[in-house]
């Protein structure tokens, strides 16, 4: 089963998704982390994260690019944090995707799917500010847009946090609490 979250920044989208994850029981509990570390704030602000994660009985896996070469345990439970940060990290990394970003994410989704029992993928909503960007970040925005909108044709469940509020687009709740008991 697919679950794509989304919300804006500060919408309460990660805590909604780990509880999620930690709410389908006692399945092994993979986090894919894809922010890079690109300086001393970002690694201590990983660090922190891992430390929490780790409570809640997390294996973390960084994941930077190339999302369709990871190898996970059978019948676990997938967070996969964030779409956002991997598309990025795709389009703009050395040794990422470039131009076949969109197909390289999408390929690693479906690899991810056929591994785990649960998969849960956390997105940012970046599209509603109403700016104009330089065309680099238009094709940012593109790309991720085209992710997006895939990931959740994909999807079993898709979710908007709004002020830590789960909004259901696709699936619903009562749904989904049927689903995750299987």
């Amino acid at each position: 089963m697919i679950t794509v979250i989304t919300g804006g920044s500060g919408s309460g989208k990660s805590a909604y998704a780990e509880k999620m994850v930690t709410d389908f029981g006692d399945l092994e509990r993979i986090y894919i982390a894809t922010m890079f570390p690109f300086d001393e704030e970002s690694h201590q602000r990983i660090a922190r994260h891992r430390q929490m994660r780790a409570e809640k009985k997390f294996s973390t896996i960084e994941c930077y690019t190339g999302l369709k070469n990871l190898k996970i345990p059978p019948k676990s439970c997938v967070l996969l944090e964030c779409m956002s940060n991997l598309t990025a990290n795709e389009m703009f990394q050395k040794d990422g995707a470039g131009e076949h970003t969109v197909e390289e994410i999408l390929e690693g989704v479906r690899s991810l799917q056929t591994q785990a029992k649960q998969l849960v993928i956390v997105t940012n909503e970046i599209f509603s500010d109403g700016i104009s960007y330089d065309t680099e970040t238009q094709g940012y925005e593109s790309y991720l847009g085209e992710i997006n909108q895939k990931i959740v044709g994909m999807a079993d469940c898709a979710v908007e946090v709004v002020y830590g509020i789960p909004l259901f687009f696709k699936g619903n709740a009562e749904k989904f609490t049927e689903k995750k008991d299987r």
